[in-house]
C-alpha cells in the first residue's frame, strides 16, 4: 500500500508542478488543492509515512502556496485543508501570523487555565481557615 500512495503521490506532484510552472498567474488552485489534500492524508495516515515522500509534499506545497495570490479561494482551500493552512502560517507569517489559527479554542483554554489556577490558589486558604492542614 505504501508503494502505491508513493506512486500516486509521485505523479500527482510530477503532473501538478508542470502545471504550476507553466502558468504565469498561478490563478490555478487545483495543484495546491491536490497537493494539500495528499499532505492532509499524509498527516493522518496510519500507515508509517515515508519521511523523504513527507518532505517532498511540503516542499511543494510550499512552492505552490508561494505562488499562490492571496485572496477567497485561496482562503477557503485553506480552510478546507489543516495541514496546508499550518504550513501557509508558518511560511507567510508576515502575512498570515495566526490569523487561521482558532482563536476561539485557544481564548477557551486559557480561560479554563485562569479559573483551575484561580481554584488552586484558593483551596490552601480555604484549608487552613477550617482547621486544616
Amino acid at each position: 500500500m505504501g508503494r502505491c500512495l508513493q506512486f500516486a503521490a509521485s505523479s500527482l506532484i510530477s503532473r501538478d508542478m508542470n502545471t504550476l510552472q507553466s502558468s504565469s498567474q498561478h490563478t490555478d488552485l487545483v495543484p495546491l488543492r491536490v497537493l494539500a489534500a495528499l499532505l492532509d492524508r499524509l498527516e493522518g495516515s496510519a500507515v508509517r509515512v515515508d519521511p523523504a515522500q513527507y518532505a517532498n509534499v511540503v516542499s511543494h506545497l510550499s512552492q505552490a502556496l508561494s505562488a499562490a495570490k492571496p485572496g477567497d479561494a485561496l482562503g477557503a482551500l485553506l480552510s478546507a485543508h489543516p495541514a496546508a493552512a499550518e504550513l501557509y502560517e508558518n511560511t507567510h507569517y508576515e502575512v498570515a501570523g495566526l490569523c487561521r489559527s482558532p482563536l476561539d479554542a485557544s481564548m477557551a483554554a486559557e480561560q479554563q487555565a485562569r479559573a483551575v489556577i484561580q481554584r488552586a490558589m484558593q483551596s490552601p486558604r480555604e484549608s487552613s481557615a477550617n482547621g486544616q492542614s
